[in-house]
């Protein structure tokens, strides 16, 4: 590391030019990103799809569909609202995108009182419309009184990336000017502050120019744009913050060179263990085949790497030609550390072990209680800002036009298949056995079916009737139901949305061995093999991370007990955020209203946090270990790491909080709990945590904390110490 160090500061000038290079054509890539993103990322290649391509390609339902939400004012009579309507109409027929366009006026209850609706359906899926949206956008108009509203899931689709990319704005502009009053609290000069910024913008927009070419291979998800920015900024900021630290240490009695190489050397360690940890945790979501988790790992590994190596390189060479004008401009005078109040306080921690293990025990195991209550669903409508026009008209739909019992959110779709044609009887006795045995479900509700769509129960009069009846009377029903050897069937629940039961219900009927060959589909059994995925897959990507961090950690500090302790500090600490979470969002408190917890919250925060956490544990320990191998005193070792640590953790960690916490002032229901979820995990675990919890332990634990299988440290090798 300390030749790297050296070459860097050889090089400084060529470093800083290819950087530059870099820099601008990332750029011109980055500008292109969310051109390329569409979807909310949940995609499964799983017994949905299949049945939803079965639905699209055999009996002709659309890849997807806009519906056009007709509104009037009280002040508008029934001729001017028909008027508009017709003319709306006339205006679509220059619109060619469309499969098909059906008009308020094609169906009995399609218009009601002061509402009305259209629907256009498409050979596109939902995310390919984008020309499409902009064209309606140009033909459809408002009036005085009167106006149409597109929504459904292309709108709502685009709505979402807009939204994202609002509030990536939004919190930019929160949480940068903080950050920058942070650093300079942190180092006292503009210089010195401004470094961490500049780092951690290079940081992004370079991550972004590469994340645009994996666009290429895979489907990247609008939530990108949030992750991204969201990691890299903080991340990179706590690298820069870590490096210049040990840097402007170094200067009090080294010349630039030496000052570059030691710090490469000590701090660029920390950043290469502690990236390595936050790479490793993002790479435990590649075990969850869903688009969303694939796009964060993807995007997320990049942009540790790219932070870590921008800390390595752009920033030492950057350093090296600023020099000893880091100390210019200064505006603050920075304490002795000996006489701080981290100092005080690390030996007060130090004083009272047991006192402040307990207290901190007792505040995280408090946290603990609501997470039993955690419910989580997959983000939809609601994940846009209420007051967002697709989300407010798709809500005006439902309630006008789509009665509570037959809503998308409880309906299951089967697809049922027979040898032979369906309509003869011996089959149609098979399916009407199936309808049989479904309807004494408990949980459900209403079945259409070819059966009760004539009203007609026997088997032999339904295939007279399907296959010899007047065309006129059965066309209908044979249009949505019946294509050759398959029958469509949909099933509706007594269940509210997003519940455990109906998950559970489709689950247990799809492994079910039937007479005819079923296949299951609607927003149920989408919702179930996601959250089946997840629970599944989960687990092996955790102890992935478990025991990568433990074997990292350990060949970090040589030591069993450090690793240990990490883990289980890190596992309690998210636990407790996770319960913070649900009483803020789900039970509603400090003004949010009420709302079910984005099922990729508790992925996501672990995933991120567990490696992002680990941060704080490599800087102190680090720190702790430097002074432990040069005394050999496990007490004095501790408060000298904690008082050289602390105000370096505390700012790390308040840049976190905020460039992350920005996202609590967004729209988009899943970015902004991932963002206080986050926020809230860095802050406990950068005080009660590694300030309090972390010291505490190790003076308890003693010499015992740097026990290696019978291994004597330097430190103890000096002083002739045993644990003990």
């Amino acid at each position: 590391m300390e030749k790297l160090g050296g070459l860097t500061y050889r090089y400084r000038k060529l470093v800083l030019v290819l950087w530059i290079l870099v820099i601008g054509i990332s750029m011109v890539f980055a500008l292109k990103l969310p051109s390329v993103l569409s979807g909310n990322g949940f995609e499964y290649n799983g017994e949905y799809n299949e049945t939803r391509n079965l639905l699209e390609n055999e009996f002709g339902q659309a890849k997807s569909s806009i519906i056009l939400v007709f509104q009037r004012d009280s002040t508008v009579n029934q001729k001017e609202w028909h008027q508009y309507i017709n003319a709306t109409i006339e205006d679509l027929k220059q619109f060619d995108g469309a499969k098909s366009i059906t008009t308020p006026f094609d169906r009995e209850g399609m218009i009601k009182e002061e509402f009305a609706y259209g629907l256009l359906t498409f050979d596109k899926k939902a995310e390919d419309l984008g020309k499409e949206i902009d064209q309606l956008n140009t033909i459809l108009k408002n009036k005085q009184g009167l106006k149409v509203t597109m929504t459904g899931e292309p709108i709502i689709v685009q709505d979402l990336n807009i939204a994202s990319q609002e509030d990536l704005a939004k919190a930019e502009m929160i949480g940068l000017p903080i950050a920058l009053l942070v650093l300079v609290l942190a180092f006292g000069g503009l210089i010195a502050a401004s470094i961490p910024i500049v780092i951690g913008v290079v940081s992004i927009l370079t991550t972004m120019g590469v994340v645009f070419f994996f666009s290429y291979g895979t489907n990247l998800t609008i939530f990108i744009l949030n992750i991204v920015p969201m990691i890299g900024l903080a991340l990179s900021i706590d690298f820069a913050l870590l490096l210049i630290n040990r840097y402007k240490e170094e200067l009090h009695s080294n010349s630039v060179e030496e000052a570059i190489k030691i710090s490469v050397a000590t701090a660029g360690r920390s950043i290469i263990f502690s990236g390595l940890c936050v790479f490793i945790g993002l790479s435990a979501l590649w075990f969850i085949q869903i688009d969303i988790f694939q796009n964060v790992a993807l995007g997320g590994m990049a942009v540790v790497f790219i932070s870590a190596f921008c800390a390595l390189t752009f920033l030492p060479a950057l350093l090296a030609v600023i020099g000893t004008r880091i100390n210019k401009f200064s505006i603050l005078r920075l304490t002795d550390r000996k006489t701080s109040i981290w100092h005080r306080f690390a030996k007060f921690v130090m004083r009272h072990p047991v006192l402040m293990a307990g207290l901190s025990l007792v505040i995280l195991l408090a946290g603990l209680i609501p997470v039993s209550q955690m419910t989580m669903s997959i983000p939809g409508t609601e994940s846009l800002p209420a007051k967002y026009p697709s989300r407010v008209a798709f809500e005006a739909f439902e309630e006008h036009f789509i009665p509570k019992d037959k809503r998308t959110d409880n309906k299951v779709s089967i697809v049922l298949e027979a040898e032979g044609d369906i309509l003869i009887p011996a089959n149609l006795r098979k399916v009407n056995n199936f309808l049989e045995e479904i309807s004494k479900d408990s949980l459900v509700d209403i079945i259409d079916s070819p059966f009760s769509a004539t009203g007609i129960q026997n088997e032999e009069q339904l295939s007279q009737l399907l296959t010899l009846g007047q065309k006129e009377q059965t066309a209908p029903i044979l249009d949505y139901f019946v294509r050759d050897n398959k029958m469509l069937i949909d099933v509706y629940l007594k269940t509210t949305d997003h519940s455990a039961k109906a998950r559970d219900w489709v689950r247990d009927w799809s492994s079910r061995d039937l007479d005819v060959t079923a296949n299951f589909g609607g927003a149920i059994k989408f919702e179930q093999e996601i959250f089946d995925e997840i629970f599944e897959k989960a687990p092996y990507g955790l102890l992935l991370i478990v025991i990568s961090t433990f074997f990292i950690l350990m060949a970090a500090f040589r030591s069993i007990l450090i690793p240990l302790k990490a883990i289980l500090m890190n596992i309690l600490s998210l636990s407790c955020t996770f319960g913070i979470v649900v009483w803020i969002f789900q039970q509603g408190h400090l003004g949010i209203e009420p709302v079910d917890i984005a099922l990729i919250l508790p992925v996501f925060v672990f995933t991120l946090v567990f490696g992002l956490s680990m941060d704080y544990e490599v800087f102190l320990i680090s720190r702790i270990q430097e002074f432990y191998l040069t005394s050999g005193d496990n007490t004095e070792a501790t408060i000298s790491g904690l008082t050289y640590t602390s105000k370096i953790i505390t700012s790390a960690a308040a840049i976190m909080i905020v460039v992350t916490g920005a996202f609590a002032f967004t729209g988009v229901m899943p970015i902004k709990q991932l963002g206080v979820g986050i926020a809230i995990a860095i802050f406990i675990d950068a005080t009660i945590v590694r300030m309090v919890l972390v010291p505490a332990l190790m003076k308890l634990l003693g010499d015992w904390n740097w026990w290696f299988f019978g291994h004597k440290n330097k430190g103890q090798a000096k002083h002739g110490r045993k644990p003990a």
